[in-house]
């Protein structure tokens, strides 16, 4: 099985505040991130609902665009989960769409 690595972004809520991480296991960590698991910012802000998400085949790859996410401006941020999450689901249970 090939290397799989994600970039994915989690919210509150609508346009609310973002948090752009990345994993090799994303169902696993999403997971920790609703159980609470993870301290620091997304545990403090409530930030448990995956919005978005995308798949590379290499680590260097995912981290290079994690940090071009989160060098865009906020608008960009919103404006690629509303291309793919119109209504800002939380993608927790589904898989890469």
């Amino acid at each position: 099985m090939p290397d799989r690595y994600f970039v994915y972004i989690l919210s509150n809520r609508r346009a609310g505040a973002f948090y752009i991480g990345v994993t090799n296991d994303l169902a696993r960590r999403v997971g920790e991130h609703k159980a609470k698991l993870v301290p620091g910012f997304t545990q403090t802000h409530g930030i448990d609902k995956r919005v978005y998400a995308e798949e590379h085949a290499s680590i260097l790859e995912a981290r290079a665009q994690e940090r071009r996410l989160k060098r865009w401006r906020r608008a960009w941020k919103i404006a690629l989960v509303e291309k793919l999450n119109p209504d800002w689901r939380d993608m927790s249970e589904e898989w890469l769409t």
